[in-house]
């Protein structure tokens, strides 16, 4: 999944209180001496957090646009860490790492199980001996509450419309989003973008996470708390 003007609103939508709730998330598993990677590492602003707390990180994503505003970010910040444009399903030109992190629902986009699988093995591939690999998804709780839900904003010169419908499978979502972008002319230019997403049961996590050959899973929900019926997202701590 590419972003194109949905990266230049992202980080207007995103809860900011989250990007530290996953630095405390990480530091509970890895020390923060250690090199790890960030798959679907978006703009750059966990990266650059966890950049301040000691960690060798390197910042993977897709997307171009992503990655541009990340850079932009880090001279901004006058901190800098390596970007790589890169596919989570192809990692086999990477180093090993003793920490891998896939943050912010980004596995959700992957197609279908066999797609996870890929994932979790080529992660699997890349982490050394007793090395940690932490991700979230979101809920089945969650993608039902996006059936319900519209959401509309202006940023800058953007006025943003996000519609949720539900997806051609169990337990997905498509998210179409409309764009009217402001020109120089003062008038409005219509983009539109549809994003997919897609979860299973927790279950299915643990089977494929094991058929790539990790040992010790721990799951919880919503970075602290035991999985419910409310959660809205699902957190993996993952052993090799």
């Amino acid at each position: 999944m590419t972003y194109n003007w949905f990266a230049k609103v992202y980080d207007n939508l995103m809860d900011d209180s989250l990007y530290d709730k996953w630095l405390v998330y990480t530091k509970k598993y890895i020390p923060n001496s250690e090199k790890i990677l960030e798959l679907g590492s978006g703009t750059g602003i966990l990266g650059l957090k966890l950049k301040r707390a000691g960690y060798d990180i390197t910042g993977l994503d897709l997307s171009d646009e992503m990655l541009s505003i990340a850079y932009n970010r880090q001279l901004d910040e006058e901190l800098s860490f390596p970007l790589i444009q890169g596919d989570m399903r192809h990692l086999e030109d990477l180093p090993m790492y003793p920490g891998i992190i896939c943050y912010s629902d980004a596995l959700c986009y992957m197609e279908n199980e066999k797609e996870v699988l890929l994932v979790f093995k080529e992660v699997y591939n890349r982490l050394e001996q007793n090395g940690k690999f932490l991700f979230d998804v979101h809920s089945i709780t969650q993608i039902e509450r996006f059936l319900t839900s519209s959401f509309h904003a202006e940023t800058d010169n953007i006025v943003f419309i996000w519609d949720s419908f539900e997806g051609e499978y169990p337990y997905s979502v498509e998210h179409e989003l409309s764009f009217f972008v402001n020109n120089k002319d003062n008038l409005y230019e219509r983009f539109e973008e549809t994003h997919k997403e897609r979860t299973y049961p927790i279950d299915v996590y643990i089977e494929l996470l094991r058929e790539a050959g990790f040992h010790t899973i721990d799951v919880s929900a919503d970075f602290t708390d035991e999985v419910s019926e409310e959660s809205k997202r699902w957190f993996f701590a993952c052993t090799k």
